[in-house]
């Protein structure tokens, strides 16, 4: 029989600890991968992976499979799929959208939309809690110092024309719905930061260093930058902005191979922790 030397058998126990607390991290990138890989996904949402990068976006964040998890402004689910059954089961997901109260025609539709996205799939999405978010107005994310992690993809851009007071407003909102140690993690287009950047974002990008000042606003402190989802060929001067570029095609046949050829925006992936 193969004998075990001290030292190894050390190195075995220090790494593992008596808590089995390596050993359920490995697990918990194990159920990621394999959510990741699963049935509950569109196949259209599976193949831009190679351009989103779920998994090292997602375990860069530090999610673990038994957080109450925010992920705010879904809308059409990309990464909804991933999330709730990776939350299902000793987790949970708050999914914070449009709000099927609204005044608005157009986000009530957003809604409903998004439910009959949860209901054709119970055993996926069936335990997704619901919560409502509508920049400056609408902030039912999760109860004051609940959430472990709140979550949002490409969408800041979306809510500068609230303007400057507003933004801070929102991200003091989530900051408030974090416990103390919670992550609140972006991804968003990211703007050179040698090119201007209009007051409403009109391109669909950001300037990295207005992102992090207003989450610093906030109280959060910056954790972590990943350059996980940048792409450098990206230059972000592009006629119709970021649509421009795949999947949205916004120029339609106009100059498609070129912009093919750029693939997905360069994105920023900013980790902020709320001390």
């Amino acid at each position: 029989m193969k004998r075990v030397s001290l030292a190894a058998a050390l190195t075995v126990m220090l790494t593992c600890g008596g808590s089995g607390a390596a050993l359920a991290a490995d697990a918990g990138d194990a159920a990621l991968k394999a959510t990741i890989a699963g049935s509950a996904r569109t196949p259209a949402n599976a193949l831009r992976d190679s351009a989103r990068h779920p998994y090292e976006t997602l375990a860069f964040f530090g999610i673990k499979p038994t957080m109450t998890v925010v992920e705010l402004a879904p809308g059409g689910g990309w990464y909804t799929e991933i999330l709730a059954p990776y939350l299902r089961d000793h987790g949970k997901l708050i999914a914070a959208g449009n709000d099927p109260q609204s005044s608005s025609e157009g986000a009530r539709r957003g809604a409903a939309r998004f439910q009959q996205k949860l209901d054709a799939n119970p055993s996926a999405f069936g335990k997704v809690e619901l919560g409502a978010f509508a920049p400056p107005t609408t902030y039912r994310i999760a109860p004051k110092g609940t959430a472990d992690m709140v979550l949002t993809f490409r969408n800041i851009h979306n809510w500068i024309p609230i303007g400057e007071e507003g933004m801070k407003n929102l991200f003091k909102e989530v900051y408030d719905s974090l416990k103390p140690g919670g992550v609140f993690g972006v991804v968003e287009h990211r703007l050179p930061a040698n090119k201007a950047q209009d007051a409403t974002a009109s391109s669909g990008y950001m300037h990295e260093a207005y992102v992090i000042k207003l989450a610093e606003s906030a109280g959060f402190k910056l954790a972590a930058k990943s350059e996980i989802n940048a792409n450098p060929k990206d230059t972000a001067d592009h006629e119709g902005g970021v649509w421009a570029l795949p999947p949205t095609y916004a120029n339609k046949d106009v100059e498609r191979a070129k912009y093919t050829a750029i693939g997905e925006s360069d994105r920023m992936t900013l980790k902020f922790v709320k001390p």
